[in-house]
């Protein structure tokens, strides 16, 4: 194809290489998916953690409820996540067990420093996993609805909790920048991670 034949090309729409379509060093269709499955496994565990982390210190707080309602449905989106590792044959993220301690010391940490804190930890990191759904969501072609089905399902509900913590105050939370910004930054650094190890 020459430089001339630059509009026969179908245009995608996406950000990477189409499926079925790869560059050097490129993950080939089926790695990508394991990639997939692996990271939002781990986040979704890594959020019911911060969750849990929030209610060991807020448990019997006037949020409480609103925090254990969060909570269900990261626990349902992670159900999902581990039948789905379970029925692609994909193994889990051997970083787990740092998430396991790493979403509790981050919920509680920030619940420590107040229900409005709690709520900005809680905005930062669906904000992340938003983007990170729509990336997804973006990848995925016609021969994956189910699992784009999913994805868009759960990113809605991510959504509906970046709502509830700006409802409750967030960005009234002291520092709310700085905090955000620090919790954004962590979780994009543990997508990065658990997308490859």
């Amino acid at each position: 194809m020459t430089a001339t034949d630059d509009s026969d090309r179908e245009d995608t729409g996406r950000a990477g290489p189409a499926p079925g379509t790869y560059l050097p060093g490129d993950p080939d269709d089926a790695e990508r998916l394991a990639r997939m499955l692996r990271v939002d496994h781990a986040g979704e565990y890594g959020a019911r953690r911060i969750y849990e982390g929030q209610l060991a210190v807020l448990g019997r707080s006037p949020v409480a409820p609103t925090i254990r309602h969060m909570h269900e449905q990261e626990a349902k989106h992670l159900e999902t996540f581990e039948r789905l590792l379970v029925e692609n044959r994909v193994r889990p993220t051997v970083l787990q067990p740092v998430w396991h301690i790493a979403g509790f010391a981050l919920g509680a940490a920030t619940a420590l420093m107040g229900e409005k804190a709690a709520m900005a930890c809680t905005v930062a990191v669906e904000e992340v996993i938003d983007e990170h759904y729509a990336d997804q969501a973006e990848q995925l072609d016609e021969t994956q609805g189910e699992l784009k089905d999913t994805i868009e399902a759960f990113r809605a509900e991510e959504l509906e909790h970046r709502d509830i913590g700006l409802d409750h105050g967030a960005e009234e939370a002291t520092g709310y920048e700085a905090l955000s910004g620090v919790v954004k930054a962590g979780s994009r650094l543990a997508i990065w991670l658990s997308t490859r190890i």
